[in-house]
């Protein structure tokens, strides 16, 4: 890393500093915390649009998937719903329709002709109906339980660090599924069959209640680290507290927040050694050769579609790891908050501005794009105030005001025509 780079990530933490001292230390470490999860997620994308070209467009979808995790490894078990019509006779459902595909498949693989159409059409009909049989009545009967409170099959009550490498392996799995279909498509192809999947995952979430309550969320989601009510309750802390002149509300809301971002820096501090490594080896030149020029690297002999679907499952990981922290520090799951917007072109656009192809580049516009896009709205806001100070009131003052909501996207926009303007590769271009 030379001086300039060193420079660059200088700036970003002279902003958050500047923001703890002049705003609250509370912000601060919230737009630190957030910040490293962006790193983390701009390094999954980068893997896989930096390393290897695959435009991925469909990422909320792998962050949502490993947004579950947290509910279903960490939660305790709704014990009423796991009787013989309710849960065990749900996942009896689910193992029949993963055996019906994998039977079709099968089919598919071993007949021809007519044969083939008729055994198929008669498995994935008859399937679907037996399935519904079997699915839905347990569905009803998980879902009626406590409508308010429960209505899902809760989850296993194991600690919530635990769903962390969970989500990113249910992340992983959906990778597969959708690398093994999708990654033979062109570029432009791959892009819209992530994006359409992505929305799957998501109508997925938001409507099957019995697995993560849908868009009633899940909220009080145990955490990894102390809760502020309990410091606050703690005679030494207070004392402690008092020591340094704080008062006990704020200073446990900051320890909170500094024990979350000791976990979010080991994580990222490992993922960026596991990455430099990977993109330096002999494993890395391979994959930027097949991102280059894939049919030289095929006439090498090669195999594309298997590292382009290599790549893909690790960048999807790591999105499905970071989508557990989310919920982690949320401490809720809420599946309507789920957006392309704010976790696939955010995340798209801290890659692009730090630098596609060099890590070090994402981790710098994770930090800084959401930086911003935190801080513009209010920004946007005083400008607005201050535009139309001197306005008498009326419709266009109502109408400047208002506007100042769409500063985000604006500056957005703005900050990535001017990156491309002046730095196309980046803010730490790929070596």
């Amino acid at each position: 890393m030379n001086l300039r780079n060193i420079l660059l990530f200088a700036f970003v933490a002279a902003l958050i500093l500047i923001e703890g001292t002049t705003a609250s230390w509370n912000t601060a470490l919230g737009i630190l915390n957030m910040g490293l999860i962006s790193a983390i997620l701009a390094l999954g994308v980068n893997m896989q649009w930096g390393y290897a070209g695959l435009f991925n467009v469909g990422v909320v979808g792998f962050v949502a998937l490993g947004g579950l995790a947290p509910v279903l490894v960490a939660t305790p078990p709704v014990t009423e719903v796991w009787t013989a019509n309710g849960a065990y006779r749900l996942i009896l459902g689910l193992i029949l329709g993963i055996a019906i595909i994998a039977l079709a498949i099968a089919l598919n693989q071993r007949l021809k002709g007519r044969n083939r159409v008729i055994a198929l059409l008669v498995t994935l009909i008859g399937g679907f109906f037996l399935y519904r049989a079997v699915f839905d009545p347990a569905v009803e009967v998980v879902e009626a339980f406590k409508p308010a409170t429960y209505s899902n099959i809760g989850g296993l009550g194991l600690p919530v660090l635990l769903a962390w490498p969970v989500g990113g392996l249910f992340a992983a799995g959906a990778a597969w599924v959708i690398g093994k279909t999708a990654l033979g498509l062109r570029s432009d192809y791959l892009a819209i069959a992530t994006l359409g999947i992505g929305e799957i995952i998501i109508a997925v979430m938001k409507n099957e209640d019995w697995l993560a309550r849908g868009v009633k969320n899940v909220i009080s989601i145990p955490r990894p680290v102390p809760y502020e009510v309990d410091l606050q309750a703690d005679p030494g802390f207070v004392d402690w507290a008092a020591g340094f002149g704080a008062d006990p509300v704020t200073a446990s809301t900051v320890v909170v927040k500094l024990l979350y971002a000791g976990l979010f820096v080991s994580i990222l501090l490992a993922l960026i050694w596991a990455s430099q490594m990977a993109l330096n080896s002999p494993w890395g030149r391979m994959m930027r050769a097949i991102r280059d020029n894939e049919t030289a690297a095929e006439a090498m002999g090669k195999d594309v579609t298997r590292r382009h679907l290599q790549v893909f499952i690790l960048g999807s990981a790591i999105c499905g790891l970071a989508g557990a922290m989310i919920v982690t520090l949320d401490s809720q799951l809420t599946p309507g908050t789920y957006n392309p917007l704010r976790f696939t072109f955010l995340v798209w656009v801290m890659v692009i501005v730090g630098g596609s192809g060099n890590n070090w580049g994402s981790v710098l516009g994770g930090f800084l794009i959401w930086y911003l896009w935190i801080k513009v709205e209010p920004w946007g806001n005083q400008l607005m105030d201050l535009i139309t100070s001197g306005m008498a009131d009326g419709a266009l003052k109502s109408h400047l005001q208002d506007s100042a909501a769409h500063m985000r996207l604006l500056t957005m926009g703005l900050v990535l025509l001017l990156v491309l303007r002046f730095s196309p590769r980046g803010l730490i271009p790929e070596k």
